[in-house]
């Protein structure tokens, strides 16, 4: 039986580094990407940032998580991270949850729920499967109101350019000219 959710209590340096994460999420907006930003941390340091870059690099595994979970791996020349925790601004998917378990990871923090694809509770809890070999620490909600804000506006502004587009093409679409028969010669 899952135990239900409670809001844990975070630290001054939880939040920094969920700061940090926010940070990594307006760069993927920057470049035009949805705003998500990961942090890992190993003992009080910042070990690795990433932000989604499926788009730019052409790479649907280059979600936030992967990027800094590939920097990680490579700057500690190990595909395991037992003793490192990840700060993401939106709740993992199942690739990156499998990821951060196959990688050993001890603890995962992240802000916004994803009620679409989230897989820390939102749609089916991976991280709590008790047939899997390794179990990572899971705490939700950390700066939750200011990673959610940050979708929202980002997905309005995508919604209001788009309509913007439409409304740009409407005037270019080809009308001829109507004539009456009554006006004819």
């Amino acid at each position: 039986m899952q135990e239900p959710f409670t809001t844990p209590l975070f630290s001054p340096a939880d939040e920094q580094a969920m700061r940090l994460a926010l940070d990594q999420a307006h760069n993927a907006w920057l470049v035009g990407e949805v705003p998500v930003g990961a942090v890992i941390m190993r003992a009080g340091q910042v070990i690795a940032t990433g932000y989604n870059r499926p788009i730019t690099t052409h790479d649907p595994t280059a979600h936030a998580e992967i990027v800094a979970l590939r920097h990680a791996a490579t700057l500690l020349e190990n595909y395991r991270l037992p003793e490192c925790e990840l700060f993401v601004t939106l709740e993992p998917c199942a690739m990156c949850a499998m990821a951060l378990m196959h990688a050993r990871f001890k603890r995962v923090v992240f802000a916004a729920t994803d009620p679409k694809t989230g897989v820390a509770g939102s749609v089916i809890d991976l991280f709590g499967q008790p047939q899997l070999n390794h179990h990572t620490r899971v705490e939700r909600g950390l700066m939750a109101d200011a990673a959610g804000q940050l979708l929202r506006d980002f997905f309005a502004e995508r919604r209001e350019a788009a309509r913007a587009r439409r409304a740009e093409r409407q005037g270019l679409l080809p009308t001829g000219e109507a004539t009456h028969l009554d006006d004819l010669p």
